[in-house]
């Protein structure tokens, strides 16, 4: 039989939909051609597929080879199906058996001396890969991520030869699974006893890790702020093995290896000067941008006003929704975006703005103009904003052995995330609808209270149930089911905007 059917995995965003590559040997003049809407660098890979098999050692067929990429409309890119089409023209000239490639999937790129090289996207291939009952062959250097799904058979190789000889059964290659994998290192992040002072600033960082709130700090150069922000990540909770896969993937689809098995939460800060593009992602082979490569973790952004606009305005929609939607002509590509936002920024040009020195050199205008590069949406989107003073020169040199450590905030953020999770299964942040009112109920005492605050302090509706999502959060922080008035007094002071304390409320 002239005919082959091998299987393997495309790439589409951060899904891995099935491929079937279909070999057929006829007669005629020798050619080979590739049909099913390949791109160019799968359309080069018949030079590839010939030199490999030939420098291998094996028989190219003199024959006419027509070699279809099924489904016909999913577009097929990089160099991932070489070893596919390479076994495929294998087995249809019956130089391996096709009884082998059943319940096997391939994929890699070839050398043109028969070596097979790593891809990208291997992870959301191998989850698709293993849900199906498939084993899964690839290249020696794609094992450790492949290996992240523990219920997935495994076969590395290095060369086109040891892939033959295995389907062959002369020389069967060991398998490989997550089991004899290396257990991962406990991560390690900057520790929060590192920072003097700053007690609310830390107050404030420990009921964000808690609920999963987003959070702005404002102040003079030299305060802490990108200290503090570098610190959150400590004080989140270990990844779950969903979380730790759906961000591995991620990662694995963005080509960007050293992270995909670390185990770390993701911890991403652009500067100012990125894109849109690199933020949200895109390209005309859509890529996740940096929300995404902070999906489950941080996305840091120091000096805020000094992006651009324009750029800042594309973080609106996946605040809420947790996920990006790239729409391309030809395609749709729908990446996670589950981030924390952690943002930074002076005052002022001068970053001195009221801060009971005479260093500011800015007019009123001056500020004016520079606080209003962030629009009025973007900020009502933030949980919580603090102003962040400079600390004292006593503060300074304090020993800072009598500071908490991140462990320890860590402990009751875990303890916090845990009743949430029990409560109503997901973070504070994530509240919506029936289930926000429900979760967050006040007295009536207390609903009073907060309609006079927000018609003071001029807040929206999004506003008024971001305030209840942290008035829970500090209640859970609490140990309380209850939210109570003194948890709603300090949610609705972090609303209080970016601008300095008077000095009485400082000293309190």
């Amino acid at each position: 039989m002239s005919l082959a059917i091998v299987h393997t995995r495309a790439q589409v965003g951060v899904e891995a939909p099935e491929v079937t590559v279909e070999v057929h040997l006829s007669g005629g003049l020798p050619a080979l051609s590739i049909v099913g809407l390949p791109e160019t660098a799968v359309k080069e890979s018949k030079e590839r597929v010939r030199s490999a098999l030939i420098n291998s050692g094996f028989k190219f067929p003199q024959r006419r080879i027509t070699i279809n990429l099924a489904p016909a409309d999913l577009p097929k890119e990089g160099g991932r199906y070489d070893l596919a089409i390479a076994i495929g023209i294998l087995a249809a000239s019956q130089q391996v058996p096709m009884e082998a490639l059943e319940q096997r999937e391939f994929l890699g790129e070839l050398a043109l001396s028969g070596q097979v090289r790593s891809v990208r996207g291997v992870l959301p291939a191998a989850m698709r890969c293993a849900e199906k009952g498939h084993s899964l062959i690839l290249a020696q250097d794609n094992r450790e991520e492949a290996g992240i799904v523990r219920s997935l058979a495994i076969y590395p190789i290095e060369h086109l030869l040891q892939l033959v000889s295995h389907l062959l059964g002369s020389e069967p290659v060991p398998r490989y699974c997550a089991e004899n994998s290396q257990a991962l290192a406990a991560p390690k992040y900057p520790d929060l006893q590192d920072v003097k002072g700053q007690s609310k600033a830390k107050r404030l960082l420990e009921i964000a890790a808690a609920g999963q709130h987003n959070l702005i700090l404002a102040g003079p150069p030299g305060s802490g702020k990108s200290m503090l922000a570098n610190r959150l990540p400590g004080l989140l909770p270990l990844m779950q093995e969903g979380e730790r896969l759906d961000v591995a993937a991620v990662y694995s689809v963005s080509g960007i290896s050293g992270d995909v098995i670390s185990g770390r939460r993701p911890f991403r800060a652009p500067h100012h000067t990125a894109s849109a593009v690199a933020l949200v992602g895109g390209g005309s082979s859509p890529r996740p941008g940096e929300i995404s490569l902070a999906h489950q973790g941080v996305l840091f952004l120091d000096e805020l006003p000094e992006f651009n606009r324009k750029v800042l305005e594309v973080l609106r929609e996946p605040m809420e929704s947790g996920e990006i939607l790239i729409s391309r002509a030809a395609r749709q590509c729908s990446f996670p975006a589950r981030f924390q936002l952690i943002a930074a920024m002076n005052p002022c040009p001068c970053g001195y703005y009221n801060d009971g020195t005479e260093r500011c050199r800015c007019s009123p205008d001056m500020v004016r103009r520079y606080q209003e590069k962030i629009s009025g949406p973007l900020l009502d989107r933030i949980d919580m904003q603090l102003w962040v003073s400079a600390i004292s020169k006593q503060e300074m040199l304090e020993h800072t052995g009598t500071n908490e450590t991140s462990a320890q905030v860590r402990e009751r953020v875990v303890a916090a995330r845990e009743r949430q999770i029990q409560r109503q299964g997901c973070c504070n942040q994530q509240l919506e609808g029936p289930e926000l009112e429900r979760q967050c109920a006040i007295s009536e005492d207390d609903k009073l209270l907060l309609v006079n605050a927000l018609e003071k302090m001029q807040l929206s509706a999004r506003a008024f149930h971001r305030i209840l999502r942290v008035a829970r959060t500090v209640a859970d922080l609490a140990g309380l089911e209850q939210v109570g008035t003194s948890h709603l007094l300090e949610a609705l002071s972090y609303r209080r905007g970016l601008t300095p304390a008077p000095a009485s409320a400082r000293s309190l």
